[in-house]
């Protein structure tokens, strides 16, 4: 099973997920996000002050079980352009990611645009992925 999988490309899926979440979280929605989320700045710098070691890494862990299983939909569905990749993921995505970050608006009462941020990050993520994917030689 596991030799279907390119795992440089899975390395660079997850390193692809840590790079845009820092600039989607950042400077691109980083206020709307901790707005929407409820954490105020006293909250922020008492994560930073804890250590971020730990949470950058089971962040990376976790972009490297997504991109893994990815892979396993894309040689499942034997999708080989890059076309047919972010398709994969687009619908991976809608299934599985989307649907289940609506809970926070439904059951967790938090604003529709939190739903939205996190949303399209993982949208935007998981395009991301099925086009390196699908590029890798």
């Amino acid at each position: 099973m596991g030799g279907s999988v390119n795992i440089y490309a899975v390395l660079v899926c997850a390193i692809a997920n840590i790079v845009i979440g820092s600039i989607w979280y950042g400077p691109l929605f980083g206020s709307a996000w901790t707005k929407d989320a409820g954490l105020t700045p006293k909250q922020l710098k008492k994560n930073k002050q804890k250590g971020m070691a730990k949470s950058y890494i089971m962040a990376f862990i976790g972009a490297l079980v997504m991109a893994y299983m990815l892979s396993l939909f894309i040689y499942y569905t034997r999708a080989s352009t890059v076309l047919l990749g972010m398709q994969i993921a687009f619908w991976a995505w809608l299934g599985f990611i989307a649907t289940v970050l609506m809970g926070m608006v439904l059951w967790e009462g938090k604003p529709l645009r939190l739903f939205m941020i996190n949303a399209f990050h993982y949208l935007i993520v998981m395009l991301v992925m099925g086009i390196i994917i699908t590029a890798w030689p």
